[in-house]
This record gives C-alpha cells, sequence and structure tokens, in this order.
C-alpha cells in the first residue's frame, strides 16, 4: 500500500521561508518520480515542481529562484524549500507519486496547508 505523508505546512510572512516534506512507503520510491503540486481556494491544482527519478528537476515558472525541490532516496523523502514566500503561494501542497511508465501522478498525499500572510 502507497503512502504519501506530508509535513511542515503553516503560517507565514510575506518573505518568510517554510520547508515541506514527504515521507513515502510502500513503493520503489529511487526509481519514481515525486512531485509537489498545490490548490489555492477557488484555482485549479497545479504542479509546483518535480524531482525526477534520473535526477533532472523540473520547477514552475512562478517558484523558479525561490523554492528547491529535493529528495533522499536512502530515506524515502520528498522536500520542498521554500524561499521568499508571497500571499499568492498560499494553498494546499501535496506530494505526489508517478510510477514508471505512467503518464498521470497515481498517488497523493492527503496534503499540507500554506498559508503566506501579506
Amino acid at each position: 500500500q502507497v503512502q504519501l505523508v506530508e509535513s511542515g505546512g503553516g503560517l507565514v510572512q510575506t518573505g518568510g521561508s517554510l520547508r515541506l516534506s514527504c515521507a513515502a512507503s510502500g513503493l520503489p520510491f529511487s526509481t519514481t518520480t515525486m512531485a509537489w503540486f498545490r490548490q489555492a481556494p477557488m484555482k485549479e491544482r497545479e504542479s509546483v515542481a518535480a524531482a525526477i527519478w534520473f535526477g533532472a528537476r523540473t520547477y514552475a515558472d512562478s517558484v523558479k529562484g525561490r523554492f528547491t525541490i529535493s529528495r533522499d532516496n536512502a530515506k524515502n523523502t520528498l522536500s520542498l524549500q521554500m524561499n521568499s514566500l508571497k500571499p499568492e503561494d498560499t494553498g494546499v501542497y501535496y506530494c505526489s507519486a508517478k510510477s514508471r511508465g505512467r503518464d498521470k501522478y497515481d498517488y497523493w498525499g492527503q496534503g499540507t496547508q500554506v498559508t503566506v500572510s501579506s
């Protein structure tokens, strides 16, 4: 059974930092592409950053230079360091996994709330 458990969300002021973590189990983590998505109120869920299993990293334009995604294959954990936070970064952040050979992300965590106050 695949489990993705996020932690690290909270309330922070504009310009502050937060670090999100995702503990994964039940999947071959080192060969699984992992990603962070977010969903703001009244908006569709969007991709924030991805850590491809072979090493590449991708970021949404809106977070480039401020967010850093990382993975620890020995500990089966995914992280997202978020700096210079803005009110528009507010939302529920989800950890997600995409099995090899799949086109879509097929496993999701329960989400963690990030609120950036102005």
